[in-house]
């Protein structure tokens, strides 16, 4: 089948734990959220990592999306979806702990941001498994909020009073496809 690299399956299989955690409370900034009051109201508590751990997961993040002209992973509230994401799959809670313990030895909190970013690139290189891991998780936290699909311009956030064009008209594998409708047909 054509596109179907394990990059893509990977991606897809996330997208489907997203979906399945999206139902419990929790993560208030995912793009499909119910806006949980409760996770807004009084501010978010860490489900499974504590307060320190939490703070360097979201420090983490910021280095890997970091805020320049549209918003960084701090602002699409990524360490939260991590956290609600890892407290509902065991498969992956001591990689992300053993990993956070790493980074935390080297007393990452009290270094200046240059060194903080040198030490992740480390990380990069001693633990790619767990930088890999919370390199996935980062991204797909951040591109499942309102804020990551503006940045992507994702058309799914816009009213289309008609249905638009296929941008590929002379791509052979969408010939198939019907002109598109105007929008006084129903």
């Amino acid at each position: 089948m054509a596109n179907q690299s394990p990059d893509r399956r990977a991606v897809l299989e996330m997208l489907a734990k997203v979906a399945a955690v999206s139902q419990f409370p929790g993560f208030s900034r995912w793009s499909f959220s119910d806006e949980n009051e409760h996770s807004k109201a009084a501010g978010y508590r860490p489900q499974f990592f504590s307060a320190a751990e939490y703070e360097l997961l979201e420090q983490l993040s910021e280095l890997i999306i970091p805020r320049d002209e549209t918003p960084g992973a701090r602002d699409a509230g990524v360490a939260e979806f991590i956290d609600h994401i890892v407290a509902h799959d065991p498969a992956i809670q001591f990689q992300f702990r053993s990993g956070l313990g790493l980074v935390a030895a080297k007393d990452f909190m009290t270094l200046r941001l240059e060194k903080q970013e040198d030490t992740l690139r480390g990380i990069q290189l001693s633990s790619p498994a767990f930088f890999k891991l919370l390199r996935s998780y980062t991204v797909m936290g951040y591109y499942t909020t309102r804020i990551g699909l503006e940045a992507l311009d994702y058309p799914g956030l816009r009213f289309y009073s008609a249905s638009p064009e296929c941008p590929h008209k002379d791509d052979p594998e969408h010939k198939h496809l019907p002109p598109p409708r105007s929008p006084n047909v129903q």
